[in-house]
């Protein structure tokens, strides 16, 4: 197994990535320390260079992160955090450091795509925009949005026994984004249902 190799200093860079999406959020450091907190406290532990201190990120701001994984690179001289955040995690607000693009077009995996909506939705409820179709659905309650959830799925079925793909790309978008609203609604995270997902394709792959 490969161990940990900390530079001269003491530290080793650390990759912090969105667990869901695989969104780089931030590039910061830690110590042995801050990698055992990380390990034992499943939460975002650090070093801070400029305040030669630990800090764990969201203690202040509560923009914390739940560490599902802390992966090693095969030399041993830097980590990935694999985290769910709650809130951004660079100090501007922005979901991810990494939000300023100096040469050719970021391309957003369906991964990004379905975190950003995801995030979004969340916002919504939260902040109950007045106006917006989401606040709408959230005041209306759960009754209107399983409606709304099984009138999308009609519409799939309609669009794909139409045999029009612009019609069921556009209709099964519409059931994705009410069944995200509807999975908010009944606070179950996107996660845990990518995690039934997983399982399953463990389980299959293993039975082979």
């Amino acid at each position: 197994m490969t161990t940990i190799q900390y530079d001269q200093d003491g530290l080793i860079p650390v990759i912090i990535q969105n667990a869901e999406t695989k969104e780089v959020l931030t590039l910061a450091y830690a110590n042995e320390e801050a990698v055992k907190k990380t390990i034992d406290t499943n939460e975002t532990w650090l070093y801070s260079r400029s305040r030669s201190e630990l800090w764990n990120k969201g203690a202040t701001s509560g923009n914390t992160q739940k560490v599902t994984a802390v992966r090693l690179d095969c030399d041993g001289d830097s980590l990935i955090y694999e985290v769910i955040p709650n809130g951004p995690a660079c100090h501007t607000g922005k979901d991810s450091c990494f939000f300023e693009t100096i040469h050719g077009e970021r391309n957003e995996s369906p991964g990004d795509m379905f975190g950003q909506l995801t995030s979004l939705i969340k916002t919504r409820e939260e902040e109950m925009p007045e106006g917006a179709y989401t606040t709408y659905l959230f005041e209306e309650g759960v009754d209107k949005i399983c409606k709304k959830v099984g009138e999308e799925a009609s519409e799939v079925i309609i669009a794909a026994k139409n045999r029009d793909a612009e019609e069921l790309s556009m209709e099964a978008a519409d059931l994705f984004y009410h069944v995200l609203v509807l999975l908010q609604e009944q606070k179950v995270g996107f996660s845990q249902v990518v995690d039934v997902l997983k399982e399953r394709h463990a389980t299959k792959t293993t039975s082979k």
